[in-house]
């Protein structure tokens, strides 16, 4: 059941995400859902990450690439 949510942002960045959300076709309501869904769900795991492999988190950086954008479309085709 879906249900209403109030929420109160910088009129700036709801801006760039209902810009974002029309490019990617795709509601601002589905990828704040999607995002509040990965959120969630990635706490409750009880996968253990082990020393080494998070001090490998974030050791390679990619030029011009857009994080976000990738994230956002993996859960859209998740959740779609």
């Amino acid at each position: 059941m879906d249900a209403k949510l109030t929420l109160k942002l910088n009129e700036s960045v709801i801006e760039r995400a209902k810009q974002y959300a029309k490019e990617n076709n795709i509601s601002l309501s589905r990828m704040i859902e999607s995002y509040l869904q990965a959120v969630t769900l990635k706490e409750r795991s009880n996968v253990k990450i082990s020393p080494l492999v998070e001090s490998l988190t974030g050791v390679i950086e990619l030029e011009n690439y857009d994080y976000g954008k990738d994230y956002t479309d993996f859960l859209s085709q998740k959740y779609s």
